[in-house]
């Protein structure tokens, strides 16, 4: 029996799943977030509980490309001061896991995107966005916001793997610049996405019938990554910007509406 009869799915439906996946190693090298539309395609052609699990593994794969090509890019101070609220709010998104049903999973991450997004826009109307990430993580009320953006971050990545767009207007909203933004992305889903692997086993979302699927999908992430990489280097920040915003807009819409 093949992947594809394992899952019941059709040749368009595993079309449409390594659409997704290419569209994971874009966002994982250019627009961060874009991978939103990755959650709800893998939703939309899996059960959504069972559909975190086969897209988690496929994420990693994209957060390792995303390391080799930005590893010099990246802020460790901000991971530092990111790392224990995420604990925080992986453990929250584990127990809700345990109770909550698909309905209220998608209505709660849709609601967070796109309160976030609107956080964002207003902020960077009235900040300076030339801001430095040092300078804006240093002060207390750059910790407070950091904590409040790494529970979240923790939370949404935890029950849903969409955890991209919150951590997206966070380092959008510290001033970070495009390759700072993504090298600093990069290293923190990728540690974030291994450490949720026994968590998201333990729960059954991760199995021997998912890794086959996962097998049959990666490849599609190395063509995206390198599509990625290429493009990124001809949007200018402005518009780098207002990718990362849209692309969360559309990823709540789709959770809310799905």
């Amino acid at each position: 029996m093949d992947t594809i009869t394992l899952w019941h799915l059709t040749g368009w439906e595993f079309a449409a799943l390594a659409f997704a996946a290419l569209l994971v190693g874009f966002s994982k090298t250019a627009v961060s977030g874009a991978n939103t539309v990755s959650l709800a395609i893998f939703a939309a052609f899996l059960p959504a509980r069972a559909s975190t699990g086969v897209l988690l593994p496929i994420l990693i794969a994209g957060d390792v490309l995303a390391v080799l090509t930005y590893r010099r890019h990246a802020h460790w101070p901000t991971l530092w001061r990111l790392f224990p609220a995420v604990g925080v709010g992986v453990a929250v998104g584990t127990l809700f896991l345990v109770w909550a049903d698909d309905a209220v999973v998608r209505t709660s991450i849709g609601v967070i995107l796109l309160f976030m997004a609107g956080v964002t826009v207003w902020r960077r109307r009235r900040a300076d966005v030339d801001e430095q990430p040092d300078e804006e993580t240093a002060s207390r009320a750059g910790r407070v916001k950091a904590r409040s953006y790494g529970v979240l971050g923790g939370f949404t990545t935890m029950v849903a793997n969409a955890g991209g767009p919150v951590m997206s207007m966070y380092l959008l909203s510290a001033g970070f610049r495009k390759l700072g933004f993504l090298g600093t992305s990069a290293f923190f889903f990728l540690i974030v996405n291994v450490s949720k692997l026994p968590f998201s086993a333990g729960l059954g979302l991760i199995d021997g019938h998912s890794l086959l699927l996962d097998a049959a999908l990666v490849v599609f992430v190395v063509p995206g990554a390198l599509l990625g990489r290429w493009a990124v280097n001809r949007i200018n920040q402005r518009l780098f910007e207002r990718l990362v915003i849209a692309a969360t807009v559309v990823g709540g819409l789709q959770l809310l509406l799905a």
